[in-house]
């Protein structure tokens, strides 16, 4: 088991995930985000069954960075309630999981 986590979030466009990616990498709160273009979303919101197209933003980071991150993406995401999903990363190569604890503050 590591402190490094995976948190996912989406957006509605691509200037937006890219402004969301700077930011975190800048601010220390993420050693990556991918932009995953061109997901489509199917979800209920406000009563009814929305589709929306999407990008997903794959980001790595460490245990001590989510609540920040968190935080940075209430204040900086256009969505009402953004998604922020914490998934652990239980391995993985040790040389990468020292980067991203490097690059995150």
């Amino acid at each position: 088991m590591t402190d490094k986590r995976l948190v996912l979030t989406t957006c509605g466009s691509i200037e937006e995930a890219r402004s969301l990616a700077h930011a975190l990498v800048e601010r220390q709160l993420a050693a990556c985000v991918n932009i995953v273009p061109h997901i489509e979303s199917v979800y209920r919101w406000k009563g009814k069954v929305e589709t929306a197209a999407e990008f997903l933003l794959v980001i790595k980071t460490t245990e001590g960075a989510v609540a920040p991150l968190r935080n940075a993406l209430t204040e900086l995401h256009s969505y009402d309630v953004p998604e922020c999903i914490e998934i652990l990363i239980e391995s993985g190569n040790a040389d990468y999981l020292a980067w991203i604890g490097e690059s995150v503050r």
